[in-house]
């Protein structure tokens, strides 16, 4: 398929948006307080990528942690106490070239990447257009070909059967976890395809450069919902955890919360002074395991900071300040009490939902794309534009 002059420049891959293409590499420093540094005691720096490193996921089971790099590799890093502590294994990117008898390299980005609700899979999308699932051992089980073009977004439904991705080629697919097909191919945008969650384990949102968010269900030919609103390119959506609401955020500095049952968005939240790249739900309220505990949503902005909104009031309770850059990633604890936020001034922070407060700050070597949670809450992952993989522990 041919692409229009804004399709090919948007090839120039998201996540190299503003920190890098601007070839500045100077950051100011962010002002640290030294009661406040996390110690190098109790932080792993992994080595092994040979490029930036956009992306990382803890296992839901166990602490491996995996990491897609602009090597055209994923890693799976072994976190887990005993003699592998730190090993790596290396989940080569390759493609079978006409005429060639072995697959090359493919020498593109690894953009996305998801566990499986047990653990077992780990699933990647690529630059090169291929979904991919491995075990754990890092052994590839399943190369999935339909998209034509880089693949921006991939998650695994609830159950586990189904994986979602979402493609420059303006499409979203379905594909057979346990066969490797295409269940269900979506062409309704009209744009790159940026971002997909799902709302159970057969419905789901995607969002485009089109600024357009379609809600789709498998063996439906047409959307359940479309919502139109914002003015500039979707960058990414979230289902709040009872999948009433959906959240999006967009280049034009707002985010917007969605209901099924109404066309127009249930609040315009306006406040962040340049485009948000990423928002999180906290995992708390109902039919989440902190059901007592209010309900925040967060969002990371190119304004170098993060605000945390109270969704039933349509509100920003707390304005969080300390970054000097863009902020990439913010990532609530499986407890709900605590933030995590990554930025391009290199530092981690860990702020308390309560008060707002400032809890520990670590500052990496390069910007910072990624930050998760292990599932315990006892570790946060981070990946970084130098190659470096870091991880947090908070038990020592």
């Amino acid at each position: 398929m041919s692409f229009t002059t804004d399709e090919v420049n948007y090839l120039i891959y998201r996540y190299l948006k503003e920190p890098l293409v601007n070839g500045n590499n100077h950051v100011d420093p962010m002002e640290v307080d030294g009661t406040l540094e996390i110690p190098e005691s109790r932080v792993k720096v992994l080595r092994g990528h040979e490029s930036e490193v956009f992306i990382c996921a803890w296992n839901p089971a166990k602490d491996l942690l995996a990491s897609g790099s602009g090597d055209s590799t994923a890693r799976i890093w072994n976190l887990m106490e005993g003699a592998d502590y730190g090993s790596q294994l290396v989940l080569k990117h390759c493609i079978q070239k006409v005429g060639s008898e072995v697959p090359v390299p493919s020498n593109k980005d690894v953009t996305s990447l998801d566990w499986n609700c047990s653990g077992s899979n780990l699933a990647t999308g690529s630059y090169d257009g291929f979904a991919r699932i491995w075990s754990t051992d890092g052994q590839l089980a399943s190369t999935l070909g339909q998209h034509k073009g880089p693949i921006f977004a991939l998650k695994w439904n609830k159950e586990g059967k189904y994986i979602l991705s979402a493609g420059v080629d303006r499409t979203t697919i379905i594909w057979d976890a346990a066969t490797g097909q295409c269940k269900q191919q979506f062409a309704f945008h009209s744009a790159p395809a940026l971002d997909v969650d799902w709302r159970d384990n057969v419905s789901f949102a995607s969002c485009s450069t089109d600024q357009c968010i379609h809600v789709c269900q498998l063996n439906y030919d047409k959307p359940l919902k479309t919502f139109q609103g914002h003015k500039n390119e979707v960058n990414a959506i979230k289902w709040d955890p009872s999948g009433e609401l959906l959240a999006s955020c967009s280049d034009d500095m707002t985010l917007k919360l969605w209901s099924m049952r109404q066309d127009r968005c249930v609040h315009d939240l306006q406040a962040h002074g340049k485009e948000i790249y990423t928002i999180k739900w906290s995992p708390t309220g109902p039919r989440t395991n902190n059901p007592n505990a209010n309900l925040y949503l967060a969002s990371a902005s190119f304004d170098s900071t993060v605000r945390l909104w109270d969704v039933e009031r349509g509100v920003c309770v707390r304005t969080l300040t300390r970054h000097t850059e863009p902020v990439y990633s913010v990532a609530f604890s499986p407890c709900g009490r605590y933030l995590a936020s990554g930025s391009f001034d290199r530092c981690v922070l860990i702020w308390s939902i309560q008060t707002g407060q400032l809890i520990n700050t670590y500052r990496g070597s390069g910007g910072i794309f990624e930050v998760c949670w292990n599932s315990r809450g006892d570790k946060v992952g981070a990946s970084a534009s130098d190659g470096t993989v870091c991880v947090i522990d908070f038990r020592k």
